[in-house]
């Protein structure tokens, strides 16, 4: 099947009183993917397991029949200490004693499910999109995009140098804990920034593992890099879609959950749907009909309107007052700098009793199974506060905080 074929939508331009359909695949591509499975047609757009790349040529890292190259990846990410600590990482709401609002852990959970579901129906490789996803914020920061950009601060006024978390999550995977993960599932994470939207995803290309490292320096040094990044597989540009179908929606319900807001009615739309489970299926269903059979992921113009104005709105209704878009009165600001600077002038002291090296210089030489912390203190100090405070959970930054600054 060539080309897309336009979702069928509702009509467009005025705020619905009733609830927005569940929309359905056209019949017309439900049609030919049922006939290409049973054909046992393959996407040659999909990833091929034999093509994966690794930086090490480590034979115990081969594929087997038992462990194919990107179930290795997602194996790796499992186990590394970085993804336990998802669990008690912000998505939105920081300082919340609520068991049901989301944390990180189940933000990748979500983005992995719905990425899933449209690479399976546009016969994607399923486990390198699941690789991507579950690794795709393990550099992120305590206290969700608000710690991202307090860090990033910090970092830049003593270095010029900028702080993203899909820069720094693909860090954590490639050089701290060295786990010999594909180049497929890091470029995935590298790009997966959902926050840059567009209405057509094509691949870029990547020669290999020295270009890789160029774009991770670029993005440290230029802060406007990480808007060019594009995926090098349809799966990556996958991800990147379904980052976002994962958070608009969960955010919304997570803002009910705390009284942030007084109904979905405060939003608008025409396509996609003001909740989760409406903007999950017809985000989904859209860019499956404007993407199968294509060399390209895709959404409709209206839907891709409504999805802009979606996040929009969130970010009026929910993000601005709920830590996000912070000021530097921001008390999360302030204990960023304290902290920062404390743990910074330990090390450069080289106060072996600090935290810096108790709890973060010797676990990690001791978990990376090839990092000595010789080695990795003889790097430049700001990186390895900048290591620190991103591995950092929000009760343990919180906890360190007030153990170092009692009063």
């Amino acid at each position: 099947m060539e080309g897309g074929t336009r979702t069928r939508l509702p009509a467009k331009g005025t705020r619905m009183t009733e609830p927005i359909p569940y929309l359905s695949l056209d019949p017309r591509v439900e049609e030919a993917i049922r006939a290409d499975r049973a054909a046992g047609w393959k996407n040659p757009c999909a990833f091929d397991d034999a093509q994966v790349t690794r930086r090490e040529p480590n034979p115990h890292d081969e594929a087997t029949l038992a462990r194919p190259a990107f179930a290795r990846d997602i194996e790796k990410i499992l186990n590394v200490p970085a993804y336990n600590r998802y669990a008690d990482k912000t998505q939105v709401f920081s300082f919340v004693e609520n068991d049901d609002i989301c944390r990180r852990g189940l933000h990748v959970q979500l983005v992995s499910r719905i990425a899933r579901g449209i690479g399976a129906l546009l016969g994607l490789n399923c486990e390198l999109i699941e690789a991507i996803a579950l690794g795709h914020d393990v550099g992120h920061t305590p206290f969700g995009h608000a710690g991202e950009r307090f860090l990033s601060k910090c970092y830049c006024e003593r270095t010029g140098r900028f702080f993203n978390h899909n820069v720094h999550s693909v860090r954590v995977l490639d050089q701290l804990y060295r786990r010999n993960v594909s180049l497929q599932t890091l470029d995935g994470v590298l790009c997966h920034n959902g926050e840059f939207a567009q209405q057509v995803l094509r691949v870029g290309e990547l020669s290999g593992f020295d270009e890789l490292d160029a774009r991770v320096e670029t993005c440290c040094a230029d802060e406007r890099a990480i808007k060019q990044l594009r995926p090098s597989t349809l799966e990556g540009c996958v991800v990147r879609v379904s980052d976002m179908i994962a958070y608009v929606g969960k955010d919304r319900q997570d803002a009910l959950d705390m009284g942030v807001l007084p109904s979905l009615d405060v939003f608008d739309s025409d396509v996609i749907g003001r909740d989760n489970a409406r903007i999950i299926n017809n985000l989904t269903v859209d860019i499956v009909n404007e993407s199968y059979g294509t060399d390209r992921i895709a959404l409709s113009e209206a839907a891709f309107d409504d999805l802009k104005r979606a996040k929009r709105q969130n970010y009026e209704l929910i993000y601005a007052r709920e830590g996000m878009a912070g000021n530097d009165g921001n008390v999360v600001g302030a204990m960023f700098e304290e902290l920062y600077a404390r743990l910074l002038d330990d090390l450069v002291r080289g106060d072996e009793g600090s935290p810096v090296f108790r709890h973060h210089v010797r676990s990690l030489a001791a978990r990376s199974a090839t990092i000595t912390p010789e080695e990795y203190l003889a790097g430049e100090p700001n990186q390895i506060v900048v290591d620190y405070l991103a591995s950092m959970t929000d009760r343990y930054f919180t906890s360190l905080f007030a153990h170092l600054f009692p009063e």
